[in-house]
């Protein structure tokens, strides 16, 4: 019987095999941020991780909450976020299931969880998702498995640039869907595809 996504990450986080946790914050991040000139006073970090997106954002400016579906992720960050001397919002949730109340975000980042829905209708419940958290004209961020990249053993899920296209084009204006990597310590690090859309409205 396959494992829940959740399941299958809290394993991951207490046995440590977790490579896409650097323990810093994603370089195509910092780089979009700085040559899209991406400002606004909310950022969501959708699957936060341990932290160290978020921590960035917050240290650029914005107020930060992260969601998480992972408890021991989520309590890392907490502590991370405290060594760091600034206040992140961190909350074990689920957006798709369960939105947040407090909305809208001038900006939503995601490093990896798009690229977990494994279907077209859950993808379109995930853009839906993200769309509802975000104010019409903001900028969404996401890192996605490049399906370009032909691999042998494990790595992160990945997508086609037109699935992506079809799942976020209802929602989104996307401003930039470039082939990249993952700032990652494998070598070589997995490809991507880096996705910047602003919502429509």
């Amino acid at each position: 019987m396959k494992k829940d996504i959740k399941t299958r990450f809290e394993e991951r986080y207490a046995t440590g095999n977790t490579p896409w946790d650097t323990g810093r914050a994603d370089s195509n991040l910092k780089k979009i941020i700085e040559e899209h000139k991406i400002t606004g006073k909310r950022a969501l970090d959708i699957g936060c991780g341990t932290g160290d997106n978020a921590i960035f954002l917050a240290q650029s400016g914005f107020q930060v909450t992260g969601t998480e579906i992972v408890d021991l992720a989520r309590q890392k960050a907490c502590s991370k976020a405290s060594k760091a001397g600034v206040e992140c919002e961190f909350l074990l949730k689920n957006i798709i299931e369960n939105p947040l109340d407090e909305v809208p975000f001038d900006f939503v980042f995601d490093r990896g969880c798009f690229h977990a829905s494994d279907s077209g209708e859950l993808r379109e419940k995930f853009v839906k998702a993200v769309a509802a958290h975000l104010k019409a004209g903001s900028f969404w961020l996401s890192l996605i498995g490049n399906a370009d990249e032909k691999r042998e053993g494990n790595g992160p899920p990945q997508l086609t640039a037109s699935e992506i296209v079809t799942a976020v084009e209802p929602l989104f204006e996307i401003i930039l869907l470039k082939s990249g990597h993952f700032d990652s310590d494998m070598e070589p690090p997995p490809r991507s595809w880096i996705l910047l859309a602003r919502k429509r409205g």
